[in-house]
């Protein structure tokens, strides 16, 4: 257990240092718009989504209906069925753990659980997943916290912090094409979303995109078991 332990911790290093820094960005932000440390930390704890959350902030202080908080959200937070499909196997026998596990599914914890896992026994597997988990959970409220306890001792211009989460997404990205023999599902999505970009315009194109990039997903995944 405890050499699961410390691989856990080593392949999450990378996501602690963008976690971190991105945290900390939402924390200032936070601060910035008049909220205090107690809700940033409740934010990062419960909805625990890095882009979600920066958009959350407009949305609060714009004063969004119901409506549209529930639609951005859906639209921001899309991308998570395809995580959910492709992980079936693999949380299938994680029992009470996997509500938690599927909470915490964020893009760079699924980085570090679909792929090949690191040297550890096979009956320690479900440890691995929760632990990578916890760890990278850990790290962005920490992040959050931190960031709004600076923001509450300095005050700064905190405008173009959140083009950190567009670095990290890119790097999540590079990362996993280099560490994975299987890039058709990148090339599926960089594809499909280009085109539905252009066809729809960047404020209409996230839903038909993920709709189509599902499709042609689940389409991939069919024919890949039969060739198994």
């Amino acid at each position: 257990m405890k050499r699961t332990l410390k691989t856990a911790f080593l392949a999450t290093l990378p996501v602690m240092t963008g976690y971190l820094v991105l945290g900390f960005g939402f924390g200032i932000i936070m601060r910035s718009e008049g909220f205090g440390i107690p809700i940033t930390f409740v934010m990062s704890l419960a909805i625990y989504a890095g882009s979600m959350q920066y958009v959350a902030v407009g949305l609060m202080t714009g004063g969004a209906s119901l409506i549209t908080t529930v639609l951005t959200t859906l639209m921001v937070n899309a991308r998570h069925l395809f995580y959910g499909i492709s992980m079936l196997d693999r949380y299938r026998d994680t029992g009470k753990a996997k509500p938690y596990l599927i909470f915490g599914l964020t893009d760079e914890t699924y980085s570090l659980v679909c792929g090949e896992l690191p040297d550890i026994d096979t009956v320690h597997t479900r440890a691995y997943y929760i632990l990578v988990t916890l760890f990278d959970h850990f790290y962005w409220v920490l992040g959050s916290v931190l960031g709004a306890v600076l923001g509450t001792l300095v005050s700064f211009n905190s405008e173009g912090i959140d083009f950190a989460l567009t670095a990290l997404f890119v790097t999540v990205f590079l990362d996993q094409w280099l560490n994975t023999k299987k890039h058709a599902p990148a090339i599926i999505g960089t594809i499909t979303s280009t085109a539905c970009l252009l066809i729809f315009g960047s404020d209409s194109f996230l839903i038909p995109s993920m709709l189509v990039i599902a499709l042609i997903l689940s389409l991939y995944r069919s024919e890949d078991k039969s060739n198994e």
